[in-house]
């Protein structure tokens, strides 16, 4: 991976990794409003989309694609945000972040201003939804990301 000193994302996982390859790594961010929010950030650093190629661009949203199924699948979420701002943090990196209707920024977006005050036993239900989400995680992208010659 290139290191730029000043980027969290060159010096720090970013998160709880759950899986990494030789390109990419998916984290678990520790955010108490929205378990199992994810992020599929980019090993090298890369500050826009378009300064990967195309293998890499598909690489990436394959990634992507995949965090967000698992998610639908583990949390039942109601809608799945997936949002590249890199205003803040120059480094190409995706939020992949699961939300409910009733959350605290529905319908806006998670930084945006609060909406509502959820219940701490709803956040609860949710985050115990997150139980073996990083394993599920780490399943899927593996068997999506295994080489070519060892799939079935």
């Amino acid at each position: 991976m290139s290191s730029h000193a000043d980027c969290p994302l060159c010096t720090t996982d970013g998160g709880e990794v759950v899986w990494r390859d030789a390109v990419m790594r998916v984290v678990l961010v520790d955010d108490a409003d929205y378990p199992g929010f994810c992020r599929v950030i980019w090993q090298d650093h890369v500050a826009e989309l378009s300064d990967l190629d195309a293998t890499s661009r598909a690489q990436l949203f394959d990634a992507i694609v995949v965090v967000e199924r698992v998610l639908r699948a583990r949390l039942r979420c109601d809608k799945v945000n997936v949002a590249s701002l890199g205003n803040m943090v120059a480094h190409q990196h995706w939020h992949v972040i699961p939300r409910f209707r009733d959350d605290a920024h529905f319908p806006q977006s998670v930084w945006s201003a609060r909406q509502r005050d959820v219940a701490p036993t709803l956040l609860a239900a949710r985050q115990a939804l997150t139980v073996g989400l990083a394993e599920a995680l780490r399943g899927a992208l593996a068997q999506s990301f295994a080489p070519l010659a060892s799939r079935p």
